[in-house]
């Protein structure tokens, strides 16, 4: 059977020769590449003719076997499948071509040279291969345990390639992100316009060719607010000039968030102080100040100066009305130990509210869980908290719409929801609804939404806001359960 020219055949070399020939031809096989290339070129065994005894005077660095004669080093090695006869000599050629078995291949001395270089560049490639393999293998197992969103865009923002990371954020495989445009999945936030000052990092890189970074926030189609610190770095050719860009995106949304709770937290403590300050340098003037206009008003009768009076009376109610929310507001919120029952909290309340809301063209639909336990809370503040939730939804729905009030259970909390249809809260205020004194309504103290962070905080539970600029807001309020402690059992 012939065999197949494509078919792999693993060499078993053994050498014959003496030491004039084999030192050059040795040096020639070290000059192609390192000891593991040498290695795996199949090196058996050597023959030295006439030169030494057996196992001894094998040129310096050729770590082979040596016999007296080549038919000793085939009796000792069967599986060698080609002989390289290095010495060129006529007589030991012919007896080679006559005695060699047919499995066996004999390279002479004008073909070795050329054979050892074809030998070693094959070996050496096969190497390179394996190491790029390898390499490759690595970086792209590092890269994509990465949880950042990494990607490499060409010089017109086209992705060459991107890690695991990418293609989960977005959904996709990665024939269908190859060669599209990163724009379309590292989506440009709304409000930033086309000036150098608010480019996208990757638009700011590909317009200068240096690097760029930026934080930015987005909405997902849930209406969660996300923060991401987004990176561009060129990479340059031999030239010096961007050949290609690297983009990163790191989610720092849990980050962000702690921050601006620490902020909060220092803003909170500010206010305490400045409401130490208040109560006793501008109360009592307040005070006095209502207390001789409402003497004024008994002692005059021009209906011009008792309409001045009056003004100064409102005016110093609304300033001591304020005054008492930043009071209230800098005050310690006592959980309570009494036990709520938020579902009728609920009732009540809408109940109170029902008729603002009909007037204002709004339904109001309520979905109370029957299977609810009772909330550690002073019940008050719960309804306090309620109805500033459903001042804002109103407001937020000046031509009416639904608003949806929901109970639940949740794994670890009692669950109060309240969603309006209304206009939703853009994504650059988002993070400061929550902030004392911040209002967009152009009155009132701005502490309504800050107020009921503190009593949830102060209570141990917590509270989110998803919203979606034009389709309405949901504030989820999370509760601390009433949890049933076994009664000690009566003593005998």
């Amino acid at each position: 059977m012939v065999e197949s020219l494509r078919a792999k055949k693993q060499y078993r070399i053994g050498l014959i020769g003496d030491k004039s020939s084999l030192v050059p031809f040795w040096e020639l096989f070290a000059s192609f590449g390192n000891e593991r290339i040498i290695g795996q070129l199949g090196l058996q065994a050597l023959a030295l003719h006439d030169e030494a005894q057996t196992g001894g005077g094998a040129p310096p660095g050729l770590d082979l076997p040596v016999y007296p004669g080549w038919r000793e080093m085939l009796a000792a090695h069967p599986d060698i499948t080609l002989v390289i006869e290095t010495t060129g000599r006529p007589a030991l050629l012919t007896g080679l071509r006559q005695e060699l078995p047919a499995s066996v291949g004999l390279v002479e001395r004008s073909a070795a040279s050329f054979f050892v270089r074809l030998l070693s560049s094959d070996q050496m490639w096969v190497a390179c291969k394996l190491d790029l393999l390898q390499s490759q293998s690595l970086v792209k197992g590092i890269i994509d345990q990465l949880r950042e969103e990494i990607a490499l865009v060409d010089g017109q923002g086209l992705v060459l390639d991107c890690n695991k990371a990418v293609l989960e954020a977005q959904g996709l495989q990665k024939g269908e992100i190859m060669g599209q445009h990163l724009r379309e999945f590292f989506r440009l936030p709304e409000g930033l316009g086309n000036n150098a000052e608010t480019l996208h990092p990757l638009e700011h890189a590909l317009a200068t060719g240096e690097s760029a970074e930026a934080t930015l926030a987005h909405v997902d189609t849930e209406g969660g607010l996300h923060y991401t610190r987004e990176y561009v770095y060129p990479i340059q050719d031999t030239d010096g000039a961007p050949a290609s860009f690297l983009c990163i995106r790191r989610d720092i949304t849990s980050r962000t968030q702690m921050e601006q709770r620490l902020q909060q937290s220092e803003r909170l403590a500010s206010i305490g102080e400045m409401s130490t300050y208040i109560a006793h340098e501008i109360r009592n003037p307040l005070f006095a100040i209502g207390g001789f206009a409402h003497q004024l008003l008994r002692t005059v009768s021009e209906p011009a100066a008792r309409e001045k009076i009056e003004i100064i009376i409102e005016e110093s109610k609304r300033l001591d009305s304020i005054l008492k929310s930043i009071l209230t507001f800098a005050k310690p919120v006592a959980p309570g130990s009494g036990h709520a029952d938020l579902n009728q909290i609920v009732r009540d309340t809408m109940e109170l509210m029902g008729m603002a809301c009909e007037g204002q063209g709004i339904e109001t639909v309520l979905h109370l869980s029957e299977e609810l336990p009772k909330i550690k809370a002073d019940p008050e503040l719960i309804k306090q908290c309620l109805i500033n939730l459903v001042k804002n939804a109103v407001e937020a729905m000046p031509s009416g719409g639904t608003l949806n009030v929901r109970t639940g259970l949740g794994p670890a909390h009692v669950i109060l929801e309240v969603e309006d249809s209304g206009t939703g809260i853009a994504p650059d205020i988002r993070d400061r609804v929550f902030s004392p004194f911040f209002s967009t309504k152009g009155r009132g103290s701005g502490l309504g939404l800050a107020m009921i962070k503190k009593i949830l905080d102060d209570m141990g539970g917590t509270l989110e806001l998803v919203s979606i600029p034009g389709e309405g807001t949901r504030v989820i309020l999370r509760l601390p359960p009433q949890l049933a402690v076994a009664k000690p059992e009566p003593d005998r």
